[in-house]
């Protein structure tokens, strides 16, 4: 029953935060996050779709953080980041195919909720205990490789991407920014909440 619960909190929460990826992508003209950025302007570059270079994105950190931390590649990883892709796909695909934002003070109201989403969905995801994604496993391997803490490697961590997604002249602009520093407190709000429910459903079946 345990893993059926943490397997719904995956699903679930993956499901949710990747809806609010894809709002931050639907208003990309305003920034997205550093990774999102890369992965549409190589959409519109190159080809492919969003989802499908965030699993290409997501296998190219597998191996990065293996050689960081000088381990074997986190293969289950793996499974998360093409769970991520597929369903950014297919919002993108459905939901976000139905209509158009229009208008400043829409864009940044959706781009605020979707932060918020992506907060709430992450939050929910994460109590689950199963493999993270390459991206947050990417950020681990920068701290425990040069000794600095997580915002510091953070901030490297996007700046991987966005320095791509700069030449590649993906959609950064001020919402990249408002991204950056939100996601996490976005995520640290609705967390507390989760991690207490997770608890609260283990003893009642365990």
């Amino acid at each position: 029953m345990k893993i059926t619960i943490r397997l719904l909190f995956f699903i679930i929460g993956l499901a949710i935060m990747t809806f609010g990826v894809c709002m931050t992508i639907k208003v990309s003209d305003i920034g997205v996050g550093a990774w999102d950025a890369l992965n549409v302007a190589l959409t519109n570059k190159v080809g492919l779709s969003v989802g499908r270079w965030v699993m290409i994105d997501g296998g190219i950190l597998v191996l990065l953080n293996a050689l960081l931390l000088k381990r074997r590649p986190d293969i289950l990883s793996l499974l998360t980041i093409i769970v991520i892709g597929s369903l950014v796909d297919f919002w993108l695909n459905t939901v976000f195919e139905l209509f158009n934002v229009e208008g400043l003070i829409t864009k940044s109201a959706m781009l605020l909720v979707g932060i918020l989403i992506i907060g709430f969905g992450a939050s929910i995801y994460l109590q689950a205990k199963f493999p993270q994604s390459p991206i947050d496993n990417y950020m681990l391997a920068i701290s425990e490789r040069f000794g600095v803490n997580l915002m510091v490697a953070k901030t490297i961590g996007e700046i991987t991407a966005l320095i791509p997604a700069f030449f590649l002249h993906g959609p950064i602009s001020y919402g990249t920014l408002i991204i950056t520093f939100t996601v996490g407190p976005a995520i640290q709000l609705f967390f507390p909440y989760f991690e207490k429910s997770m608890q609260r459903i283990q003893r009642n079946y365990s």
